[in-house]
């Protein structure tokens, strides 16, 4: 009986033990992960305002601790009826028109592609902004997070070549690595937040065509100018390195537009700050959906996004970060429909483009 006992602990902890290692294998070999911070860019990253010596940090006081009581509730929450809370069928996505995007118009140009993934074209060059075009926003997990429309990665086959990306945060619903496996041939430069570097590097980028920024840094491309600005979220891709990279927003400005790109992030005093250094702003893409008031400070609710272009004085607004994936408890279709109400009742004006749609802004 001992010795059967013994065997079935032995079988017991060889089972244990093979799980750990597969699980530390998981997290240090799949790439989805990205990179690992190194000691080097800890000593780098000292040279920002926003990186405390472990961590980057926000402009404000940020939480997001939860009452332990409410999390089964809210787990439960999440992944019960999330079909209900999405569209009955797939969103369809216009084909890109190469030849009607190279005609010349009076402004720039843009697409939505859902969620947070826009393309401008700008002073004649190809920008393209957090560009998730992968079927599922939770690649590492038990639990997928299906898009809206079919995997729209075919879409980046028929895109021109990219003079530049954007990231405005590392999770994996803003940096993917399925997009990045098909653009990165395509791109000439990458200009991503502080501690992004790392995920490219991992995915075979060099690192010469990779740029990083701290909040306020600006660069210059064909004659574009770009500032990275704050923002009020988080990053983390990984168990171990939350924060551990910075997190904002873009604006771009040349002889005709001046645009601002919100990234994600919760409401803060910091939009006031953008629009009066950089503003005031043609257009304003602001963040606005996967909002709920266990995350409230990290994610705005649509009124909160319609003030937030107020804030920045922009003359219209587009609202971003829906369409495309159920991340949050409430209807897909919530966030637009709050935008406009509030948007009608503040007297800010908007544009709603279909996905795919190429529009002039003006």
């Amino acid at each position: 009986m001992k010795k059967k006992l013994k065997m079935t602990a032995q079988i017991i902890i060889a089972l244990l033990v093979t799980g750990l290692l597969y699980g530390i294998g998981y997290l240090y070999l799949n790439p989805q992960f990205g990179g690992k911070i190194s000691k080097e860019e800890k000593l780098a990253f000292a040279q920002s305002n926003q990186w405390n010596g472990e961590k980057f940090r926000n402009l404000q006081t940020t939480t997001m601790d939860m009452d332990l009581k409410k999390m089964p509730g809210l787990i439960k929450d999440n992944f019960t009826g999330k079909a209900e809370r999405g569209p009955q069928k797939e969103l369809p996505i216009k084909e890109f028109d190469q030849e009607l995007w190279d005609t010349k118009s009076e402004g720039a140009k843009f697409i939505w592609y859902g969620h947070s993934v826009g393309l401008f074209k700008l002073n004649n060059s190809n920008i393209l902004i957090d560009p998730m075009f992968g079927a599922d926003a939770s690649p590492v997990g038990p639990i997928r997070t299906k898009r809206y429309s079919d995997s729209t990665l075919y879409i980046i086959d028929k895109l021109p070549q990219i003079d530049a990306v954007l990231i405005s945060h590392d999770h994996y619903d803003h940096l993917d690595y399925d997009s990045f496996q098909k653009l990165k041939a395509k791109v000439k430069h990458f200009y991503v937040p502080l501690g992004v570097k790392r995920h490219l590097l991992r995915w075979s980028i060099e690192t010469s065509r990779i740029t990083e920024m701290d909040w306020w840094d600006t660069v210059t491309v064909n004659d574009i100018r770009i500032n990275f600005v704050p923002s009020r979220h988080f990053s983390g891709r990984g168990l171990f390195d939350r924060d551990k990279s910075l997190w904002g927003g873009y604006t771009f400005t040349t002889k005709s537009e001046n645009i601002y790109w919100s990234g994600d992030g919760g409401y803060g005093d910091h939009f006031k700050e953008i629009g009066e250094k950089l503003g005031p702003f043609d257009m304003a893409f602001v963040e606005c959906g996967q909002y709920n008031e266990n995350w409230g400070q990290i994610h705005m609710f649509p009124n909160e996004s319609v003030q937030a272009a107020i804030d920045v004085k922009a003359e219209k607004a587009i609202p971003i970060h829906w369409g495309a994936f159920t991340l949050a408890l409430h209807n897909w279709e919530d966030p637009i429909d709050g935008f406009i109400r509030t948007s009608l009742e503040k007297g800010l004006d908007y544009r709603i483009p279909e996905l795919g749609e190429q529009l002039i802004i003006k």
